[in-house]
């Protein structure tokens, strides 16, 4: 995820692997579960849903295996202070 997210030149980066606590659920098997915090100037002017698809491109393929469910906050370096 650090690799592909790197082409979107963040800031900060936090990825946390929350898939433990979703031990047991359908799609657990199929993928995991992350939380995602960037800031990256990148998402200046963009609105929150265009923020989301730089991401979902940026990590192409992985939406569709290797993560199951991602929870995204997106935010420009002057929004994150």
């Amino acid at each position: 995820m650090r690799e592909r997210l790197a082409a979107l030149a963040p800031l900060r980066l936090e990825i946390a692997d929350d898939s433990a606590k979703h031990a047991g659920h359908a799609g657990a098997k199929e993928g995991g579960h992350y939380r995602l915090l960037i800031v990256s100037p990148r998402f200046a002017g963009c609105a929150i849903m265009q923020r989301h698809r730089l991401i979902y491109e940026a990590l192409g393929p992985m939406m569709r295996g290797e993560i199951h469910a991602l929870s995204i906050r997106a935010l420009t370096p002057e929004e994150s202070d």
